[in-house]
């Protein structure tokens, strides 16, 4: 059986999806931009401040749904332009220690809203 997640301490969904859906102890989150849920919008203008808002972004979805960074197993880094993945990787690594997920990550073309990244997380409760 699914459980859909859903807080107002991240971005409301842009279209018809649910910010996470968990599954037999696996929560699948949607890819997060960094808007800011309080006014509804992009409001950092540079990669680090958009990365850190997705990351606040993902931990307000991984509470609602109780479970931490800790449980992370995965993530899917999207990039508007690869040569911020430097700075994206400083960010990332403030948020996980050790015990590091998988990754991946890519450069597209574009994100929604005029983004610079987007996140897709995966996390298990063991």
């Amino acid at each position: 059986m699914k459980r859909i997640i859903s807080t107002p301490n991240a971005p409301a969904a842009i279209g018809p999806y649910s910010q996470a859906v968990e599954v037999k102890g696996t929560l699948y989150i949607s890819g997060q931009l960094p808007i800011n849920p309080a006014g509804g919008k992009i409001e950092e203008t540079d990669i680090v401040g958009q990365t850190h808002q997705v990351f606040k972004n993902i931990s307000a979805i991984l509470e609602a749904a109780g479970y931490n960074l800790k449980d992370v197993v995965s993530n899917r880094v999207y990039l508007s332009d690869i040569n911020s993945f430097a700075k994206m990787n400083e960010v990332y690594k403030q948020y996980f220690t050790s015990d590091f997920p998988t990754r991946a990550a890519f450069a597209v073309k574009e994100l929604p809203l005029g983004s610079l990244i987007e996140i897709e997380t995966v996390a298990v409760k063991d």
